[in-house]
Order: structure tokens, then C-alpha cells, then sequence
């Protein structure tokens, strides 16, 4: 193992278990791209805020017209060797459990048994009005029997099921809309400028108050709802680890920072824990 592994393995050895805060530079080898490069810099354009989408009939109408495109991709993505990497050391013991920034459910998949999903799932939708909830894939089966759908092959995929595509096939597209009540959809996601449920993130305290430190893996904390987590770790004295290419806005506060193929020193790490743990099971 390089010094780099040792001196991780040293780190998470020292107290556990450790909470991972997940972004989506995670799930980039599954096959979804990131928001972010590894500067900051945003990708794309800007996606729908939370305020368009409940009072824009117009900007719903483009969200959904992009989602059709996206969807597919989130849809068939499957957890990566980092997702499973964090659900190793969760079976050996390391980690308490996962928040994640991500809405693709690729933790859950991967076996991770406590995930916090900070932004919700993307994989179910809820009306608005009567809060009656479908799955995406029958919403997508609906969109595709009722729209004339370009190819896919072309387009640019963003982390959220978005996707950029041609301004003529707006014009005569069908959103969506409620199997009961036939009211307006919405995914059960926070979208940008919306409000993480109090709930949600009084769970994430709990989970950070369990834990000997925070570990962050792919993620530039570009956005608060992430970075608060970080605040209050080391503002409770626990040590933050970044593990991520590229700057993000907790370098000045963390403790210890792997920018070199952070995902290859993880999973090496695992497979140590993993190891481990098998060697205590069998006596």
C-alpha cells in the first residue's frame, strides 16, 4: 500500500465510526456526471429552482421535457466501486452511515443500510395536491406513450435526470400530471433553492453527534446544505476528512485532505477493513 493508504488507514483507525457525506463526484463512474469540474466550475446550464417549478406551468413543461431524456440514463446507473467501498466499511464497522448530497439511491443499491438522501430520491414523484406518490419509471412510461421522444444519443446528462435538448420539441409537449387527482407532480427531491426538511437535518446531527469525525468524498460543498454538516462536525471537535479532486469551501477547516485518486485510496482502504472484519467472523 502507498503512504497515502497508510496514513488514511491511520486516520479512520484512530476512532469509529466515521459518517460519510457524499457528493456527486461519486457517482461520475456510474455514469452520471457531476455539476461541478474539479475548480467549481458549474457544467451546463442553470437547472429549474424550487420556486419555477411550483409556480411556472412553463418551466414544469421544460423540466419534465428534459427529465424524459435524463431519466433513462439515472434509471440504468449502477453503483460504482466507491458505492460499494462505503457500504464495506459500513459492514466492518467504520462508518455509522452515509449522507449523501445525491439523489440516484446508487448507496442503497449498493448495500449501505443507513442512508440519509439530504436532497430526497429522484426515483419517486409526489402530487402535489394530494400527496398520492408513483415511481419515475410510470411516470416515464407515461411521458414516452405521450410525447414523440428525440433520440438520446446526443444530448448532455446532468445528475439530476436533466438533460439540454432541442427548443422545437417544447412546443407541443405533454407534462405530466397526478393518476388521482390530476394535479401537478413533483420528484420527491429538493431542487436548488429549496429547503431541506428540518427532519432530514436533524437526523444528520444525530448520525454527525454518533460518529468519531466526517469523512467527505466527491464533493466541492459548493452548496450550504452540505457544508453546514462539515461546520458542525469540527465545531463539536470532530476531525473532517476531504476526500475530493479539486478545492472545496471546507479545505480551511478540515483536518486531512486526499486529492490524489481519493476514490482508489478509499476503496483500498475498505478492502483492508473488509478484510478485517472477515478475519474476526471466523475466529
Amino acid at each position: 500500500m502507498s503512504n497515502s493508504v497508510d496514513s488514511l488507514l491511520a486516520i479512520l483507525e484512530s476512532g469509529t465510526p466515521w459518517v460519510a457525506l457524499t457528493g456527486a463526484g461519486i457517482s461520475a463512474a456510474s455514469g452520471i456526471p457531476t455539476y461541478r469540474d474539479h475548480s467549481g466550475t458549474w457544467l451546463g446550464s442553470q437547472p429549474i429552482q424550487h420556486d419555477e417549478f411550483l409556480t411556472d406551468a412553463d418551466k414544469r413543461r421544460r423540466y419534465w421535457s428534459r427529465s424524459v431524456l435524463g431519466w433513462p440514463r439515472v434509471s440504468a446507473a449502477r453503483p460504482n466501486t466507491t458505492h460499494k467501498a462505503l457500504a464495506d466499511l459500513e459492514r466492518a464497522g467504520v462508518l455509522a452511515g452515509v449522507i449523501t448530497q445525491n439523489v440516484d439511491r446508487l448507496h442503497q443499491e449498493a448495500g449501505s443500510q443507513r442512508v440519509i438522501d439530504l436532497h430526497g430520491r429522484l426515483d419517486l414523484v409526489r402530487c402535489l395536491e394530494c400527496s398520492a406518490t408513483e415511481t419515475r419509471d410510470s411516470i416515464q412510461r407515461w411521458l414516452e406513450a405521450h410525447n414523440a421522444i428525440p433520440q438520446r444519443d446526443v444530448l448532455t446528462i446532468r445528475p439530476d435526470g436533466d438533460a439540454d435538448l432541442p427548443e422545437h420539441f417544447l412546443s407541443n409537449f405533454q407534462p405530466p400530471h397526478c393518476q388521482t387527482c390530476y394535479g401537478t407532480i413533483m420528484p420527491e427531491v429538493v431542487f436548488f433553492g429549496g429547503t431541506v426538511p428540518t427532519s432530514t437535518v436533524q437526523a444528520c446531527y444525530e448520525l454527525i453527534d454518533e460518529s468519531a469525525g466526517i469523512i467527505v468524498l466527491g464533493s466541492s460543498l459548493s452548496v450550504y446544505s452540505g457544508l453546514r454538516f462539515c461546520r458542525y462536525a469540527t465545531g463539536k471537535g470532530k476531525p473532517l476528512i476531504i476526500l475530493n479532486q479539486g478545492h472545496t469551501r471546507a479545505d480551511d477547516i478540515c483536518q486531512h485532505k486526499f486529492d490524489v485518486e481519493p476514490f482508489t485510496l478509499l476503496a483500498e482502504c475498505a478492502q483492508h477493513f473488509a478484510q478485517a472484519h472477515q478475519e474476526r467472523l471466523n475466529g
